[in-house]
């Protein structure tokens, strides 16, 4: 499609050369220029504009074409954002028409078709993607983009619900009116999730969007759109005749409906907790989807919605043997980890990244990642320089001091520019091996046992201090092994495990949940000078141009904008007064 595209379009061209085109058929022919461009992108993923640049500053969130051959100048591509989960959201210009309207289904599937050929932001985003981002602003035609997801994403698709997400989130809010038509015309309840048992995609796209909307929304909005009928749905949709990916999505959408505490309330009286005991013995099974709904329903469990009597996870999970982990306190935000500390997933419309807890600066290196869902991941190597800004997009391999292996689109990542790889797109129980020789200064990826060639780039901005890491788009996961059981695909080199050479406390090993580390915050006590960001430092630290402060100097120098007012960061000045 996409070469009969490019060959339609260089036709075109050369006949305008050689005939003198009406002014119509000249527009016409700048349209297709527009589209092929579209249409012709290489591997890629979406992103969203800076909130700051939406008032006519330089367009760094947008897509770019993938041009091995021409890249950028380092210094400019390590400035620029990349977030492979929001597209920017371009409005009509003050003299732009509306684009004619498609049919809606049409463009979904489109959108759908090149996600996963997108990687980065130097151009527009595709013009289906930009053309229901138009519809949706008027109430009916987002009303049309909803239904259309609902009807038309298909089951076996692994970045169906994260396209549902990029869309609904990039799209104006919706009106009370709006979502008050939309409860109308979908009129859930339990019976409505029985009737078509048989249609799971159906009811995965109901409860992705359910779930996405419940992300967007907070207080009366999101009070309203939780009904008695759509709880009673999301409810029924647990039970164990439901197919295993609508459980899993129901589930997600009530953990986000309750973000609000009057909706959390309403859950958790609805004897949900019962549901999920049921459901959290899967957190260990082989079929990889039921794994992800016992993953979720045990960190709800742990998290949000309480049972009486029930122990939690990690006061009783065994970590005798385990010496390296994902690091919890050196993770962004959303990312649920459990409390074996090997196991990560994000549900979050962000970038999430998270590292683990040991550092290496010499030696050979291996650890296996199992691949749990065959999404957008990226999983390597990075260092303490590396940057986690979930919402901008930053994850591993979207800097200069980090290298990342992505499957899904079958990418190898550094510095935010990408180049495809050798491997197959891999699937549920794939074993991604990553080794590290920091003698010969390389890295070399491994599918199943398979190796790609070396990779050296990052070596020319850090040769140490690297850790295991990994970014997740939405809806992903994976289970880590450091060394403590026995590796798939040993590589055939001597190596060293994390788990062989590192070393924790018993307290270091507890992932707390949620609720408890937040008790624990409180009573902590904060000097009145500290850092706003670490709490630990003295707020000595000034950013410039913007004069503002209440920082430290180690948390300011991982600033590339100020927190406050979103400007950019030119110099960092440490005030004299500040220091005792």
């Amino acid at each position: 499609m996409i070469v009969a595209t490019w060959i339609a379009f260089c036709a075109s061209r050369s006949l305008a050369r050689g005939l003198l085109l009406t002014l119509e058929q000249l527009h016409l022919l700048r349209f297709w220029d527009r589209a092929t461009a579209a249409g012709t992108m290489g591997n890629s993923c979406v992103c969203r504009e800076d909130s700051d640049l939406e008032d006519g500053s330089a367009h760094r969130g947008q897509l770019r074409r993938v041009d091995h051959a021409a890249a950028e100048p380092p210094e400019s591509r390590s400035s620029r954002p990349r977030d492979p989960v929001r597209p920017p959201r371009r409005g009509r210009g003050p003299h732009e028409p509306r684009r004619k309207k498609q049919n809606v289904d049409g463009l979904v599937l489109d959108t759908l078709a090149v996600i996963r050929t997108l990687v980065d932001n130097d151009q527009e985003p595709p013009y289906s993607m930009i053309t229901l981002h138009e519809m949706a602003e008027t109430d009916d035609g987002w009303l049309e983009v909803v239904q259309s997801l609902i009807r038309v994403i298909p089951l076996d698709d692994p970045l169906g619900p994260a396209v549902i997400t990029l869309l609904l989130d990039e799209c104006p809010l919706p009106t009370k009116d709006a979502l008050q038509k939309l409860s109308d015309m979908l009129s859930l309840s339990a019976a409505v999730a029985r009737q078509d048992a048989a249609i799971p995609a159906k009811h995965r796209n109901t409860t992705a969007v359910l779930g996405c909307l419940a992300e967007k929304l907070a207080g009366p909005a999101s009070i309203s759109l939780l009904s008695p009928g759509t709880l009673e749905y999301l409810l029924e949709s647990l039970s164990s005749e439901a197919h295993p990916t609508v459980m899993l999505f129901a589930l997600i959408a009530l953990e986000k409906f309750s973000q609000t505490s009057e909706n959390k309330l309403t859950v958790s009286t609805s004897c949900i907790s019962d549901r999920l005991a049921v459901l959290e013995s899967w957190a260990s099974h082989s079929d990889y989807l039921k794994r992800q709904v016992g993953f979720c329903s045990q960190w709800s469990l742990d998290n949000l919605f309480l049972k009486e009597g029930r122990q939690f996870t990690y006061e009783k999970v065994n970590l005798s043997n385990i010496n390296a982990m994902l690091n919890s306190n050196d993770v962004s935000e959303y990312l649920k980890i459990s409390p074996s500390g090997l196991e990560a997933r994000c549900d979050a419309s962000s970038f999430e990244s998270v590292r683990c807890t040991f550092c290496v600066d010499s030696g050979v290196w291996y650890y296996e990642v199992t691949v749990i869902t065959s999404g957008v991941m990226q999983i390597g190597w990075a260092t303490r320089d590396s940057k986690f800004l979930n919402h901008e997009g930053y994850g591993i391999g979207d800097d200069e001091f980090s290298c990342a292996y992505d499957g899904c689109r079958q990418l190898i990542w550094y510095n935010a520019r990408s180049k495809p790889h050798s491997h197959p797109c891999w699937k549920e129980g794939d074993a991604i091996g990553f080794l590290l020789d920091l003698s010969k200064k390389q890295m070399i990826f491994y599918l199943n046992g398979h190796q790609l060639p070396p990779e050296k780039q990052v070596f020319s901005s850090t040769t140490s201090g690297f850790f295991a890491a990994a970014s997740f788009m939405s809806y992903q996961q994976c289970e880590f092994n450091f060394g403590a059981t026995p590796f798939r695909h040993p590589p055939p080199v001597k190596f060293s495990t994390f788990n062989d050479f590192a070393s924790l406390a018993s307290d270091e090993k507890i992932i707390l949940p949620r609720h408890r580390r937040l008790a624990l915050l409180k009573q902590v006590s904060i000097r009145d000078n500290c850092c706003t960001l670490c709490c630990d430092q003295m707020a000595d630290t000034e950013l410039r141009p913007c004069g503002h402060g209440g920082m430290c100097m180690e948390c300011a120098l991982q600033l590339e904008t100020c927190p406050l007012c979103r400007q950019d960061i030119q110099s960092r000045v440490r005030l004299i007064s500040h220091v005792s």
